[in-house]
């Protein structure tokens, strides 16, 4: 699991990341080109940022018996405006994989008895995916430790500080909605 420990966690402003070490070993190689230094660390921190959400994701998938892709595959099914419920076309399409990349995660999970497969409702000749009750628990454990360390790593942040980042950064997510 992804670990942040109170010692491994800098309080001083101005101590130095690796966004500032690349920085500082880039800055006179792009001679030819507009450097912004405070763009280039601002990117390379939320790449690292987001790669420690991933890897506290997988993490929490293995410690709970998930492979990443299972993982990913319930939390999909989870947080739909109905919850536990899709059509396999629609957990393809949010999940950015093919038809038959779906139906081979569907059957393997489906074995393992996260999810099964009905016949919709509306239309016989369609079939609706369901997380099962052993799915959505193993899911529930994942997201447990999956939040256990998002909270670690922003609880050093002070109230104030967690909600000015919130606003800079939906600043930011709505420019890129808007394109």
């Amino acid at each position: 699991m992804s670990e942040l420990r109170p010692a491994e966690t800098p309080t001083d402003d101005l101590a130095e990341d690796g966004a500032d070490r690349h920085v500082n070993r880039w800055r006179d190689h792009w001679i030819d080109i507009d450097f912004d230094d405070e763009i280039e660390a601002i990117t390379v921190r939320i790449g690292t940022i987001a790669k420690f959400f991933d890897d506290a994701r997988a993490a929490a998938a293995s410690e709970v018996g998930l492979a990443d892709f299972e993982y990913k595959t319930l939390h999909m099914l989870m947080i739909r405006d109905t919850p536990g419920h899709a059509s396999p076309t629609a957990l393809a399409k949010d999940l950015d994989i093919s038809p038959a990349g779906m139906t081979g995660r569907l059957d393997s999970m489906e074995k393992a008895g996260w999810l099964r497969r009905t016949a919709s409702v509306e239309d016989r000749r369609k079939i609706s995916v369901e997380a099962t009750k052993a799915g959505i628990e193993i899911w529930r454990r994942a997201m447990d430790l999956r939040g256990e360390a998002e909270t670690r790593l922003l609880e050093g942040l002070s109230p104030e500080r967690r909600t000015d980042l919130a606003e800079l950064l939906k600043q930011v997510t709505l420019r890129i909605e808007s394109h």
